[in-house]
């Protein structure tokens, strides 16, 4: 399976998928970065690890369907199979996300349906929720709304701040983003309405 990852910024995420797959956790080809930002510390991650980079400016277009439509045709020259978007800060059109039906999914720093959006982690620590977490989610037309794929709980400590909060549900995202890629890529995920079958 070839997969694309989009990715505008530091890439942690990116960086545990490229060991991921490295160790042989995820068996799966890692065919493309995808990034809108030439500042991201992801792209230089994909250039260390020999891994082809379609830098795509949205200012160079005029309206998102034209910038959608060439992140389309990389999509299409390196036959992608699976889009996992980590760290991309750009909400995906309905259009997009209905020419990869169920082949994109996304991670949350947050228990979804709680606290949707790009706050996540500041907007549940300052709730001041006892437990939060991560989700893994396939993406429809809606933000932070597809199918959840897997979740893991975090607990918020008396002692915890909003940085320290942050450093946990990250360790915690870079083991289950892999997992759940894996599980794409072995055909494990079976889609019945709103909700993800694991199969043995």
């Amino acid at each position: 399976m070839n997969i694309a990852v989009f990715a505008s910024g530091r890439g942690s995420n990116f960086a545990a998928i490229i060991r991921a797959v490295k160790k042989g956790k995820i068996k799966a080809n890692l065919a493309l970065l995808v990034s809108d930002n030439p500042k991201a510390k992801a792209i230089a991650k994909a250039k260390r690890a020999g891994i082809k980079i379609a830098l795509v400016k949205r200012e160079n277009f005029n309206d998102k369907k034209g910038y959608e439509d060439k992140i389309i045709e990389h999509l299409k020259e390196n036959n992608i199979e699976l889009i996992v978007l980590a760290g991309y800060m750009r909400l995906v059109s309905a259009e997009f996300v209905a020419q990869y039906k169920d082949k994109i999914i996304n991670i949350h720093p947050a228990l979804l349906p709680s606290f949707k959006g790009a706050h996540a982690i500041k907007d549940a620590f300052d709730y001041g929720v006892k437990v939060t977490g991560v989700t893994v989610h396939f993406v429809d037309e809606k933000m932070d709304h597809g199918a959840i794929i897997l979740q893991k709980a975090v607990m918020v400590e008396e002692g915890d701040s909003e940085d320290s909060l942050e450093r946990k549900i990250h360790k915690i995202e870079h083991q289950l983003y892999p997992k759940a890629i894996q599980l794409v890529a072995e055909g494990k995920l079976k889609l019945q309405g709103r909700k993800v079958k694991i199969l043995p």
